[in-house]
């Protein structure tokens, strides 16, 4: 396989895992945009927190929990976009997996409920993987990019299926739902009970135990549904791409996110490098291209022309210094045995679809890069 594109085939879902601020959600966005253009398949592209810049670009006014079709010129597919909207979704499955009107409206009336699903960053983490799920069951794409948390939250993101089922088998819920279930509370939770009603009020214990006993009526749910999320994520169409730059800070948490999803046993496929400099730099065929600037630089008068021609030295002798550190760290990704690719460094922000549209045929055409080697 020599490009991305082949890499990723007919994977149903693509998941982009990385630091913040590396342009992981742009490249997502991108790789939708790329695969829309140039099959025919139905692309979307899901993201939990997209830059209005991302909206602006794909030619919408915003994106939002509700799917939207982005129009794109001459398109052998279709391209659509998402973004999480943490209360909706929580809405939704909350009335899905209920086992009648009247328990669902308990618990959206509920004030835990509100104040969990609203403000948790857990509870981001649950509905982000739980939506997946939703839009992969409505069979309306041929293939799902997700653009995750930076990878500090992306782990959570990850792991909250398992967290979830984990949750309705403890023995913390068994506990505050078993006196309201038997009328009584045993002589090992008299203690807790008086304590944290003596702490958190009787109205607030009252409305904590409330809202976990109707909770549970939807145990069964919430744990099938948990394990078949889980096993979307493990099947092998779910493909994982990592993607970073080459800054020190960055790097190392792609690195360590890297190992993590391994140790998971996740279908990880490629690692995506932005803002890469040229390797042309390294050739020796691109002193013929700086001799021919300073040939051209001669039409400056001096001392101008000293001064401009010390800068240009000084400038390249810099940018050759960073494309020998990154060729040593991309030879150190390498060691993690993912097809790697590289994108330079693009000319301005990814303002408009065209813009969009030419760094995805970047990314998914850019050549797979082996330990050792440059691209020409």
């Amino acid at each position: 396989m020599s490009t991305l594109n082949e890499l990723v085939g007919d994977a149903k879902i693509v998941v982009t895992c990385g630091p913040g601020g590396i342009g992981k959600t742009t490249s997502a966005a991108a790789m939708g945009v790329a695969i829309a253009r140039h099959e025919d398949r139905r692309v979307l592209v899901l993201t939990v927190d997209p830059a209005k810049r991302l909206a602006t670009a794909l030619g919408l006014e915003g994106i939002g929990n509700d799917i939207g079709r982005v129009p794109l010129d001459g398109a052998r597919g279709e391209l659509s976009v998402a973004m999480l909207d943490t209360q909706a979704s929580w809405d939704s499955l909350i009335r899905r997996h209920a086992p009648d009107a009247g328990t669902a409206t308990k618990i959206l009336n509920n004030t835990l409920y509100q104040n969990i699903t609203r403000r948790f960053v857990q509870s981001h983490d649950y509905i982000a993987v739980e939506r997946l799920f939703e839009i992969v069951e409505m069979n309306e794409f041929d293939v799902i990019v997700v653009d995750t948390p930076p990878s500090r939250n992306a782990l959570d993101f990850l792991d909250a299926p398992s967290r979830m089922a984990d949750f309705f088998s403890s023995r913390f819920l068994k506990w505050l739902i078993a006196p309201s279930r038997t009328g009584l509370a045993t002589v090992a939770t008299k203690p807790l009970t008086f304590i944290a009603d003596k702490i958190l009020g009787g109205q607030f214990l009252s409305d904590i135990t409330e809202f976990f006993l109707l909770l549970n009526s939807m145990h069964d749910g919430f744990i099938a549904r948990a394990r078949e999320i889980d096993a979307i994520l493990h099947q092998n169409s779910t493909q994982f791409v990592v993607v970073s730059t080459l800054e020190d800070q960055p790097l190392r948490e792609a690195e360590q996110f890297a190992v993590e999803l391994k140790k998971r046993s996740l279908h990880t496929v490629a690692w995506i490098v932005n803002r890469v400099v040229p390797e042309k730099l390294l050739l020796p065929g691109d002193q013929s291209d700086h001799d021919d600037l300073l040939h051209r630089l001669e039409e400056i008068p001096e001392p101008r022309r000293s001064a401009v021609v010390a800068m240009v030295e000084r400038n390249r002798d810099y940018w050759i210094r960073v494309a020998l550190r990154e060729q040593e760290s991309l030879a150190r990704i390498a060691d993690y045995g993912l097809d790697l690719f590289t994108v330079p460094e693009q000319a301005g922000d990814m303002t408009d679809l065209a813009a969009l549209s030419t760094l995805g045929d970047v990314v998914m055409r850019s050549a797979v890069r082996r330990a050792g080697t440059t691209d020409a």
